[in-house]
């Protein structure tokens, strides 16, 4: 196609827009609320799939050392754990650390514990991460039979749950989002075909005094990819700022709960990309539909 004729069907999609106006703003408002929707979702979704993500890597095994193993037993224990596949970390806590740790712990009550400080109980630990928190029962029942390892502890149950729960939210975001994604094409596509449906008749005029398909066909193409376009960038707009008010405004008060939003950029830059793709193909594709009905004249 000559440059000059592609400037041609440009300028005719991009007047289109204006005289067809009310039609146009059906349209784009359409797109808008839609994209508007599905970026909200999309934005939800990421933020649960962050904060499921941020709990899973609390997930640590507690090996306690038998009271009676000595340092060279402790070292040789240190050796074998280290051997075990998809371990990312091993911490030493020793039984003076871990009563600290347990008073801080229980704050104020933990008070009643300094009394036990000379005599302390409690065992010499190892505190093991996995590489990724879905390995931690597996690298834990690696560690269990091991020699001077008294018992190990990782909440097997809660853990048990936890992954459950997060990959349930998981899978039901993604299955939400495509089914959102998928009823806006929808919707916004049938939204633009009325569009063109009502201009059938300069499209059978057209084709009647010789036009070809191309040429009749082209300046819809750009008509429909700029009303998706447009239609995406008030949800764009609407989003950025949004989040931004929430993330600025509500983010410190939110990490207080031990949650914490996902910030603004890149994310918000990520849908926005994302809502323009989907706008600008849901434009062509409804444009494209529409049109090759009245090309059968």
């Amino acid at each position: 196609m000559k440059l000059r004729t592609l400037g041609r069907h440009v300028r005719e999609g991009t007047r289109n827009l204006g005289r067809n106006g009310w039609m146009t703003f059906a349209s784009i408002s359409a797109v808008a609320v839609m994209l508007f929707v599905v970026g909200v979702f999309i934005l939800l979704i990421m933020n649960v799939n962050n904060i499921a993500t941020g709990i899973e890597e609390d997930v640590e095994i507690k090996v306690y050392i038998e009271l009676t193993a000595t340092e060279e037993d402790q070292a040789e224990l240190l050796a074998e754990i280290e051997q075990i596949p998809n371990i990312e970390s091993i911490t030493y806590v020793d039984k003076e650390e871990g009563l600290d740790q347990l008073i801080d712990s229980l704050q104020e009550s933990g008070e009643v514990f300094e009394s036990i400080r000379e005599e302390n109980p409690l065992n010499d630990s190892f505190v093991v991460r996995s590489t990724t928190p879905q390995l931690t029962e597996q690298v834990a029942s690696n560690i269990e039979p091991l020699e001077n390892v008294e018992r190990v502890n990782y909440g097997s149950d809660y853990v048990d749950r936890l992954f459950t729960a997060t990959s349930l939210i998981r899978t039901g975001g993604l299955i939400l989002v495509v089914g959102m994604m998928f009823t806006a094409m929808f919707l916004i596509a049938n939204t633009i075909k009325i569009t063109i449906v009502a201009r059938k008749r300069e499209i059978q005029i057209m084709k009647l005094v010789g036009a070809t398909n191309g040429f009749i066909r082209w300046p819809f193409f750009v008509e429909g990819m700029l009303l998706g376009i447009l239609g995406a960038l008030i949800p764009i707009i609407v989003i950025v700022f949004g989040y931004s008010y929430i993330f600025t405004n509500l983010g410190a008060r939110i990490e207080i709960m031990f949650i914490s939003l996902l910030p603004v950029f890149p994310h918000v830059w990520q849908i926005a990309g994302l809502l323009l793709l989907i706008g600008a193909f849901i434009g062509i594709w409804g444009s494209m539909m529409s049109v090759r009905k009245f090309l059968k004249v």
